[in-house]
């Protein structure tokens, strides 16, 4: 592959002579996110992880954004607190745009809004997730904008087999929670059933003006049959928190628990609902479909200015699994439509600016198709394409501005993947990805007048991305690898000199992906992750500068001990490289420096009790996962939390 640095495509050679697995054996191999139907072990070309309930039981962690820090090449950026309420996923190196580059499902259906606000990730209670999955590298085939650097697929607990639990937690600066679940029915076999989570958190906050509180309940009602399924998934949230700020680099120093912002507050709540149906409507041919209905609330209150905003969002998903053959060979194919309309109303009043209401609608349409065939036993070639199509609205109505655009485009992915010996796959794949403008990436500035303007120029980014990779297996012992190369034309992102987003010079952003496994013993488990990341310019006037953001490495290692009736042990050591501030294209300044963190926990099964302990950043390290040049020049940041404990017990009723 054209591009790619001679130690990478040794490394993945390497690799593929020494035949290593990827998951152990004994976890669940189903995987939805490939094809967007359950299947086990698809023979796509593509780096599919996938985190099962027990991993995320085996992790310190006290949020699903901590989930994500043990993962390979994934950065979870928090800006406060524990709850992760307003946290940032990179996948391979997006830096400032990560959020309109990494695509969320739940489910399989999109939580990226059709803003640029983030996602509300205590909409998903943790004890409700059976799996996620993660494909690195584009999944714009399959779903669309908003998947350059990959997508991440929470899929919820839908068994119905019986059980309830009850759990609470306390921990440092005022942490609290409760949870509970039930779940009933079938239990897998014909008949209704049903799942219900809910979750409540609240803490006060290391920093000042830091509190947070979340609550959300989500399940599903269904009723399996002969013929197929039916279900209702619903979710519903609430959180509010304070926004402490950044701070510069005097006040960084000298009391990170500082806050320049002490009265601005954030308030969102807001519910889901999702019907659908699975039909077998012959022996090779399967429907699923789903309509959804999102709708979102957030309020932003600051002594100078206050905003409320509304999001409402309806979705049409079908698709149909066509079990056709090609001649004598293994073939099928998956069709599918995916229409989504959104609409965003926003009403603000400000001490300088006055009363004014921004909306915007968009509307996007897209036919996609992917086929696998089984060219020989162990030889699976994958082809697919997507045309979309995007239609957008916006208004301000202080400044008396109307702008509507329409864009369509296409992608599309052509892959092999060849199984060299059981359990040991090779492949690669080329393709093309693409994104539009989100709606609040069409509102821009004149930089002279500062009168408020439609960037009805912004073009949509694309570019073809390439990628080898191998997935083996050999005993107690496994090993993934990947390298790929994607280059971005007109790729959008915010130029702080100009104040607008704009569509930049081409960027490419090429790495290479390792994690390992080894089953020490039959109690003893290590993984370890790596991943190498070059994010840079190619043209312009900042050809050969890193992208902002972006580090160009990230390393994790996990152990896990389960020492039977002494308790279960974990550790996990997480490591973030270097990154230029955030808005520094020209590279001008120092690195926002890298950070180590520590995490640790304990647990005890006392059946029907479960006690666990937590020590989060074990090491009291100090660092900024945030950092970045405000206009005025000067270097700011964002603190992590110290070090921090937590408690809990849980109670398990079936």
């Amino acid at each position: 592959m054209h591009g790619f640095p001679a130690r990478h495509a040794l490394a993945v050679a390497v690799l593929a002579a020494f035949a290593l697995p990827a998951h152990s054996q004994d976890e669940v191999s189903v995987v939805v996110t490939a094809t967007r139907f359950p299947l086990a072990n698809p023979d796509i070309p593509a780096n599919v992880s996938v985190i099962t309930r027990e991993d995320i039981r085996r992790l310190p962690v006290v949020s699903l954004a901590d989930v994500f820090k043990s993962q390979t090449g994934l950065e979870m950026r928090t800006l406060y607190g524990p709850l992760g309420i307003d946290a940032t996923l990179d996948m391979r190196g997006f830096g400032d745009a990560a959020g309109a580059n990494t695509l969320i499902l739940l489910d399989g259906q999109r939580l990226n809004s059709i803003s640029s606000d983030g996602i509300n990730w205590n909409a998903i209670p943790l004890e409700s997730i059976q799996r996620i999955e993660i494909i690195r590298g584009s999944g714009t085939v399959l779903y669309g904008d908003r998947a350059s650097g990959g997508v991440v697929n929470i899929i919820t607990d839908k068994s119905g087999k019986p059980r309830a639990s009850a759990a609470v937690s306390l921990g440092s600066f005022g942490y609290r929670s409760a949870d509970a679940s039930i779940a009933g029915g079938d239990g897998g076999g014909g008949g209704l059933y049903y799942t219900l989570t809910g979750h409540y958190a609240d803490t006060n906050g290391y920093r000042q003006n830091s509190q947070q509180d979340e609550l959300s309940v989500a399940g599903r009602f269904g009723l399996r049959t002969g013929f197929g399924e039916g279900f209702v998934d619903y979710s519903a949230y609430k959180n509010s928190n304070g926004l402490p700020g950044a701070l510069f680099q005097a006040q960084y120093d000298n009391d990170p628990r500082f806050t320049r912002q002490p009265a601005f507050l954030q308030n969102r709540n807001g519910y889901r609902l999702r019907p659908g149906v699975v039909a077998e409507l012959g022996r090779d041919l399967t429907l699923e479909a789903e309509l959804g209905y999102d709708s979102g609330d957030t309020s932003f209150r600051s002594p100078a200015f206050n905003l409320d905003r509304e999001t409402k969002t309806t979705s049409l998903t079908p698709r149909l699994r066509w079990r056709h053959g090609l001649g004598s060979l293994p073939s099928e194919t998956v069709f599918g439509l995916d229409f989504y309309s959104g609409e965003i109303a926003g009403d603000s009043v400000g001490a300088f600016t006055g009363s004014n209401r921004q909306t915007a609608k968009q509307d996007s349409t897209a036919f996609y198709l992917q086929n696998i065939t089984s060219l020989a036993a162990s030889l699976h070639a994958t082809l697919g394409a997507r045309r979309q199509r995007m239609e957008q609205e916006v208004t301000d109505q202080a400044a008396a501005l109307r702008g509507a655009a329409a864009r369509a485009l296409t992608a599309w992915d052509v892959g092999l993947s060849y199984d060299v010996a059981p359990g040991a796959r090779v492949y690669g794949k080329i393709g093309e990805t693409f994104r539009f403008a989100n709606t609040d990436e069409l509102f821009g500035f004149d930089p002279l007048t500062f009168a408020p303007l439609f960037r009805g120029d912004l073009k949509p980014q694309h570019g073809p991305i390439r990628e080898l990779g191998a997935s083996l297996r050999r005993g107690a012992f496994g090993l993934q690898a990947n390298l790929y190369q994607l280059d971005l034309r007109d790729e959008i992102n915010f130029n702080n000199v100009s104040g607008n987003n704009e569509n930049f010079p081409k960027t490419r952003r090429r790495g290479l992906e390792l994690e390992g496994r080894w089953q020490m013993t039959s109690s003893l488990q290590a993984k370890l992750g790596l991943a190498q990341t070059e994010a840079k310019f190619t043209e312009g006037a900042f050809s050969g500068k890193a992208v902002p953001m972006a580090p160009d490495s990230k390393a994790f290692a996990t152990l896990d001990w389960n020492a039977g009736a002494r308790g279960r042990y974990g550790m996990s050591v997480n490591y973030i490289g270097d990154r230029y501030y955030s808005g520094d294209l020209a590279n001008a300044r120092d690195k926002l420096s890298g950070y180590t963190t520590v995490d640790l926990q304990a647990a005890w099964d006392l059946r029907p009790w479960t006690v666990s302990a937590k020590l989060m950043n074990a090491l009291d390290r100090k660092y900024a996962p945030f950092g970045g040049i405000h206009f005025t020049g000067a270097l700011f940041y964002f603190p992590a939390d110290p070090r921090t404990f937590y408690v809990s017990a849980a109670y398990h009723f079936k």
